[in-house]
This record gives C-alpha cells, structure tokens and sequence, in this order.
C-alpha cells in the first residue's frame, strides 16, 4: 500500500494521539508509529533516528514550552536534505494565519486539519515518499 515505514505524532493531547493511532492502523499502516507529547522529546529523536527511512511527522501547532512552528524550525537543519522525511503539521487550527506561518517554513510540506481520518491517511500515506 505504501513506501512509508514510519509516522511519527507530536502532539501533547493524549486523547487525540489514541484517536490517531487507531485512525492510522486502520488506513492499513503497518510501519513503525511513534508518539510525542512535546516538541523537545521529538527534537531529541530526530537528532539520532535513521532519516533516510521514509517517515511521515504529524506536528501539532499548540504544544506546550514550544509550539509546532517552534519544533519546525529547530527541525530544519535536521531535515533539509532529507526528501524520505516529510513534515506536517496536524492541527486543529482552521485559521488562515496558522496556514502562512507553516507555509513560510519551508520543510513543512502539508497542514492538515483535525481529525485524522482514515480516506485521509490513506491519501497521505500514498504520496510519493
């Protein structure tokens, strides 16, 4: 179904997170899934994950300490270079200036809005990796 070996949720809601497995399981993803509550937990990760595995990163806009758009930029030099990882933001934000702010980082590559739902993953997961 997919190239996709891996997804990885950065988002402090726990409900959501459970939501979202469920959701993305259910789209038939059988890859590696992991699951963030803060951005500095995600950082610390990205720092030593194998990025060259093709992974898709869910970050939510209104974490805790440091927010989403915070997370993406410190992630740039991490990700820039690395075409297998593509980062999007996940949000329940509908609001037109969320949507500049992440379109003005440029390894966001997507915002998508809350729920997650299974049609949806589906046509995430089927972009090309």
């Amino acid at each position: 179904m997919t190239g996709i070996e891996r997804i990885i949720l950065i988002d402090d809601n726990e409900s959501d997170n459970v939501f979202h497995e469920i959701i993305i399981k259910a789209a038939g993803f059988a890859g590696e899934l992991l699951v963030f509550d803060g951005g500095v937990k995600a950082l610390d990760y990205l720092q030593t994950a194998a990025l060259a595995r093709p992974t898709r990163v869910f970050l939510y806009i209104n974490l805790p300490g440091m927010d989403g758009f915070d997370v993406a930029r410190r992630a740039t030099p991490l990700l820039q270079g690395k075409p297998a990882v593509v980062l999007l933001m996940l949000t329940s934000s509908a609001s037109p200036q969320d949507r500049e702010r992440a379109a003005a980082i440029s390894i966001i590559q997507g915002y998508v809005t809350k729920p997650l739902t299974v049609d949806g993953v589906r046509e995430l997961l089927a972009a090309p990796v």
